[in-house]
């Protein structure tokens, strides 16, 4: 554990223990420094299952660790980690980097400004099959593409939180699918959206390059749905990447990158001015659907 980076978890609600805290704790790259929520007993009951302390002030949590991940509600997010980075420590995001693109570049700004190691969790390209899939799909000349992710998230359960039942599927959903076609296709360029972020929402990507992809993504679909996928088309082939493929690989990739970035090896690619990026295109596809 010596080798370890230590990292601190700024949240404890079901992201958090099913993904963040275990990832975290299960080493050999990383330890679980400790845990800190505004819930004091979520935090002590998570921390207590990963062995781990509770802290009762943020501040005490920044002490004890070299890094945070945070698995709260982006609003929140944008104000912690912004002093997180201030204090020096390297950040694990979740995305969107915040609930609205001021806070986005506000949080950007002050990661570059401390110039602390960043890193966003896309949790699917960090997969060894998402790492596959671009490398087949660079070398297909594409020129095309589509996403879609459906899930059933506006009819209750763990995720039918408050900030996702009021912005719906852009900002949720939205990221990984941008992500992605942007990674495949060349970076976004320009985008059209038409819909409902309650209901269904269609965006028209134009990429650097000219390759042009659509997305659809909706938290208001009901019953058994597919799971969310990618296809992409060139004059060298097909290739298509859905989200039952993630696997087991992919939190432990994420955490081992993570932990190699703060300790001086390679800067993740998927860092806070890329999280950004992908905001700034959600958002203007928000402004877009707000015009009518």
């Amino acid at each position: 554990m010596s080798d370890s980076v230590a990292v601190g978890l700024v949240g404890a609600g079901p992201w958090a223990g099913m993904v963040h805290a275990p990832a975290l704790a299960a080493g050999p790259a990383t330890h679980l420094a400790g845990v800190w929520a505004r819930r004091a007993e979520a935090s002590a009951r998570l921390a207590g299952e990963h062995g781990a302390p509770s802290f009762a002030r943020i501040e005490e949590l920044f002490d004890a660790c070299e890094a945070v991940a945070f698995s709260v509600p982006p609003d929140v997010q944008a104000d912690l980690a912004a002093r997180a980075a201030r204090a020096g420590r390297a950040v694990l995001l979740e995305k969107p980097l915040a609930m609205d693109l001021d806070g986005a570049r506000r949080l950007a700004g002050a990661i570059a400004e401390a110039g602390v190691v960043s890193q966003m969790v896309f949790t699917l390209r960090y997969s060894r099959a998402a790492r596959d899939f671009l490398r087949r799909v660079h070398e297909m000349d594409p020129f095309g593409g589509y996403g879609s992710f459906v899930s059933s998230a506006l009819s209750g359960g763990p995720f039918a939180t408050p900030w996702r039942l009021e912005k719906g599927a852009l900002l949720d959903l939205g990221p990984h699918i941008v992500d992605l076609l942007d990674a495949s296709l060349g970076r976004v360029a320009g985008v059209r959206a038409h819909g409902d972020p309650l209901g269904w929402v269609g965006l028209t990507l134009e990429h650097e390059g000219g390759a042009v992809s659509q997305a659809s993504v909706s938290m208001a679909g009901s019953g058994e749905l597919p799971p969310a996928h990618i296809e992409v088309y060139g004059r060298r082939g097909h290739a298509r990447l859905d989200w039952s493929q993630l696997g087991d690989d992919a939190f432990a990739t994420m955490v081992a990158e993570f932990a190699a970035a703060v300790r001086g090896g390679p800067a993740a690619p998927l860092d806070a001015a890329h999280g950004l990026r992908i905001q700034e295109i959600l958002a203007s596809a928000d402004a877009q659907l707000r015009a009518g």
